[in-house]
C-alpha cells in the first residue's frame, strides 16, 4: 500500500513523514520503543486516530513493529530495510554470514583505499565505543556497538550503493550478530578489531581485506555452536 494513498488524509501523511524522520534521523534508533500514542498526540497536536493511522502505515511498510502489551518498536530505518527484514528474518544463518563476509571484505578493501581523515576519526571513535561496550558485559549494547563499527567501515568505502545495501540489511545482520554472540559475552571469543582499523589507516587494502575476512570467517564457525565469535 502506498503511503500517498488517496484514501488517507493529508494530515495523516504529514504525521507519517514526521514519524519517519524521527526514525531515519536516528532519533528513534532500531530496537527502541517509540513514544506512546497519548505522548505523540500531545507532541504533534493531532487526533489520536491520526497518530494511530500513521503508526499502522509505518508498521505495514516494515519500519515499526506493534507489540500488544509492550509498545511499538523501530525495526528498520527505511521501507526497503523493512522488506529486507521480513524477507530474510528466517534465513539460514550460514547464508547471512556468507553475505556479510562478501560485503565487509569488499568494503574493507575499498575503505583502505578511499578513507578520509574524517572517516578515520569516526572509526577510532566507534572502535573505542565498541571496546567500552564489551567491558560493560551488556550483550545488546555490545552488539549495537559492534554493528556500528562494521557499518562505519562500510561507509568509509565511499560506495553509496554498497553502503545503502548494507544499511538496509542492518536489522538482518544485527539479528545474526545477536545470535552469534549468544546470551553472554565470552572473553575467550573476543575479537579485537584494532588491526582492521590500522590496515585502513595505513591504506593497506590487502591487509584490510584479510582482517575483515578473518572476522567474518570466525563468525561462520558458529554453525557448529552458537557464540563461536563476537563480531
Amino acid at each position: 500500500m502506498s503511503l500517498t494513498s488517496p484514501r488517507r488524509s493529508a494530515l495523516a501523511d504529514q504525521v507519517i513523514d514526521q514519524l519517519r524522520n524521527e526514525i531515519t534521523s536516528g532519533a528513534w534508533p532500531v530496537g527502541s520503543r517509540i513514544p506512546t500514542e497519548p505522548e505523540l498526540v500531545e507532541q504533534l497536536g493531532v487526533a489520536r486516530n491520526t497518530v494511530r493511522e500513521a503508526i499502522r502505515a509505518l508498521a505495514h511498510n516494515g519500519l515499526l513493529d506493534i507489540r500488544q502489551g509492550s509498545g511499538t518498536y523501530v525495526v528498520a530505518t527505511s521501507e526497503l530495510a523493512g522488506v529486507m527484514h521480513r524477507r530474510f528474518a528466517g534465513a539460514d544463518p550460514r547464508h547471512v554470514a556468507e553475505l556479510r563476509g562478501a560485503l565487509e571484505t569488499a568494503a574493507a578493501r575499498m575503505a583502505a583505499r578511499r578513507r578520509t581523515p574524517e572517516d578515520l576519526r569516526r572509526l577510532e571513535r566507534v572502535l573505542a565505543a565498541r571496546e567500552a561496550a564489551w567491558h560493560t558485559g551488556h550483550v545488546e549494547r555490545f552488539v549495537e556497538a559492534d554493528a556500528t563499527f562494521h557499518l562505519a567501515v562500510v561507509t568509509a568505502s565511499h560506495n553509496e550503493v554498497l553502503s545503502g545495501l548494507y544499511a538496509d540489511l542492518g536489522t538482518v545482520l544485527r539479528q545474526f550478530l545477536r545470535y552469534d554472540v549468544g546470551d553472554a559475552l565470552d572473553p575467550a571469543s573476543y575479537m579485537d578489531h584494532a588491526r582492521l582499523l590500522t590496515a585502513v589507516r595505513d591504506r593497506d587494502a590487502d591487509r584490510a581485506e584479510q582482517e575483515a575476512a578473518t572476522h567474518t570467517r570466525t563468525c561462520r564457525t558458529f554453525t557448529a555452536g552458537a557464540g563461536a565469535g563476537t563480531g
